[in-house]
């Protein structure tokens, strides 16, 4: 199999399963490190006439962070586009099994199971936290309905306060936020680049969590470490 992947999640997860079918993979795919294949542009705004020129079986996708337009000008092409749609940690894995099976892998991988292992290991949550979670500023966007990280959130006892909003990354202005007094305020490190200079600083009452956004948007390799990694984070909120 000749594949192109235009999520990095899955570039890592089938880098991880399959190294050698991965021929392709957007500028944002950064894991694993140093990985050696054609770059076809950017998740929005993938090169079709670069993808194409590959000659892959299947290009991999996600409805989220790739744009219809652009798949069906790869349907256009005459190429195979398989698309994934993840809303919750059990959906990520029975689509990660459905896109490394169409991908060419024969056997589930480990880190699979390990990951999948990694969340049916985690106890119910003994009580929960309020929590806003921004996603981007200038202007102020927010995890809302229906999201992976949500869902993530919500497994490690943390409910973000905008889960019953209409839109699933609603823009709310910083004084809404601030006066919705929650608990904590979670801040990732992608897609935007929250860092202990550029974010906490907005939120001068809640404490501030600045956690991986590699672990809690992902959906791959990473997820076998993200209950993890995320606890400690979250954790070290606690007063």
């Amino acid at each position: 199999m000749r594949v192109v992947s235009l999520v990095p999640s899955l570039t890592e997860a089938v880098a991880a399963t399959l190294p050698g079918a991965l021929k392709g993979a957007t500028d944002w795919c950064s894991h694993p490190p140093g990985l050696d294949v054609t770059r076809v542009g950017g998740t929005k705004n993938p090169d079709v006439e670069r993808i194409r020129a590959l000659a892959p079986d299947l290009v991999i996708a996600n409805e989220e962070e790739n744009r219809v337009p652009d798949l069906d000008a790869l349907r256009g092409a005459g190429l195979t586009v398989v698309v994934t749609e993840v809303r919750s940690v059990p959906q990520a894995f029975g689509e990660l099994e459905r896109v490394l099976t169409a991908c060419g892998a024969r056997a589930r991988p480990r880190w699979l199971d390990e990951a999948e292992a990694a969340w049916g290991a985690l106890p119910v949550p003994a009580s929960r936290r309020t929590a806003v979670v921004p996603v981007w500023r200038r202007p102020w966007m927010v995890l809302g309905r229906d999201t992976f990280a949500g869902d993530v959130l919500a497994r490690l006892g943390v409910h973000h306060l905008y889960t019953g909003h209409p839109d699933r990354y609603p823009r709310v202005p910083l004084d809404e936020l601030t006066a919705a007094r929650p608990d904590l305020v979670v801040l990732p490190d992608e897609p935007y680049r929250f860092t202990a200079d550029d974010g906490p600083e907005a939120f001068p009452g809640p404490p501030c969590a600045l956690v991986s956004g590699r672990h809690l948007t992902w959906y791959g390799p990473s997820l076998a470490e993200a209950p993890r990694v995320l606890g400690e984070a979250l954790r070290a909120t606690r007063r």
